[in-house]
């Protein structure tokens, strides 16, 4: 029990240092991100497996291969870190310094907060550099709509998959499925496309990513959906329109947190979008919603965004206080 306590206290610091310090601009600018060397990795494998003369069936061959590589690697580098600082006093506080490394509370925030502000201060054109910084569409021809609509999507999201998600993993399985996560949701994000290179070499990234992202995706969706109290807006009704309508988007996964988003905020979310070299034909979620979003509502997501990352610290910290209270009092009957 003690053990699995560490575990917890883990994710606490983890979240903790993330929500407070967050990405230090200073120390990436020195050093390289690890997410960013994850990435080169990926793009080396990309570059040097995915051959432009090879078939879609070996370009899938391949892929398989290059995904099996990049998760024994991950893993393999989370266990010796796990392993190392176990045999160090305290080393549960280096083990929550490196996890809040992947998780993405402040990032986020500040990343749609700048959405926002770039809309609301310097109109379309600053939201459409600002908005293409976190989302994967084309930002071209948005309108403010399009824009606005865009950063709550990807709050809702990257709330799941950058956050809820990773801290999913790092309490089932430690440093090692934190990083073996981070692995796959970056391969995905970079190779797990519907484009003509990459739509048989990055189908197995994608398709794992589709299935490590499930149970997160549901958990993020619920807590979304009780955010609702803060826009303020039903929670019983966000939960069931998240259920109605999660099925509708492209990913059996983002449909969850940002079917909740859509009910909570009043607002017709995803639809059909345009990504660089394709054409998605979505369903809108919540149809009957306001489609014309506009910067006012982006704050009202990062209120919910605020919300919901306060209200997934507070039942760990809650388990983690009485796990320790628990084995204190075991420890002083003896």
């Amino acid at each position: 029990m003690l053990f699995y306590g560490h575990i917890l206290l883990v994710c606490c610091l983890a979240l903790l240092l993330d929500a407070i310090i967050g990405d230090p601009k200073r120390l990436w600018s020195r050093i390289p991100h690890p997410v960013v060397i994850i990435g080169k990795f990926i793009g080396l494998g990309d570059k040097l497996l995915n051959w432009n003369k090879a078939g879609p069936r070996t370009r899938k061959v391949m892929g398989v291969f290059f995904l099996l590589l990049l998760v024994a690697l991950a893993a393999s580098i989370g266990v010796l870190i796990q392993y190392g600082l176990e045999k160090v006093p305290y080393g549960w506080i280096g083990t929550g310094i490196i996890a809040s490394i992947f998780l993405a509370q402040n990032s986020l925030y500040r990343h749609v907060a700048a959405v926002r502000n770039a809309l609301r201060d310097e109109g379309l054109d600053g939201g459409r550099k600002a908005v293409s910084m976190i989302v994967g569409r084309d930002t071209k021809a948005l309108d403010e709509a399009g824009i606005s609509r865009a950063a709550i999507e990807s709050c809702a999201e990257n709330y799941s998959d950058g956050v809820v998600a990773p801290l999913f993993w790092l309490l089932v399985a430690g440093l090692p499925g934190l990083i073996t996560y981070k692995a796959i949701n970056t391969a995905d994000s970079m190779i797990g496309h519907k484009t003509p290179r990459h739509q048989s070499f990055g189908w197995a990234s994608a398709r794992l990513d589709d299935l490590v992202n499930l149970p997160a995706s549901r958990i993020a969706g619920f807590l979304v959906a009780i955010s609702a109290v803060l826009v303020p807006a039903n929670p019983a009704k966000a939960i069931e329109g998240m259920f109605k309508d999660a099925d509708l988007h492209r990913s059996p996964n983002a449909g969850w947190p940002e079917a909740a988003m859509a009910y909570a905020l009043g607002l017709s979310l995803a639809g059909p979008r345009q990504y660089e070299g394709y054409h998605v034909d979505d369903t809108y979620m919540n149809v009957h919603g306001r489609r014309e979003a506009t910067y006012e509502d982006i704050t009202r997501a990062l209120r919910m965004l605020f919300g919901v990352c306060v209200l997934q610290f507070i039942p760990i910290a809650i388990v983690t206080a009485f796990v320790y209270r628990s084995a204190f009092d075991a420890v002083s009957i003896f």
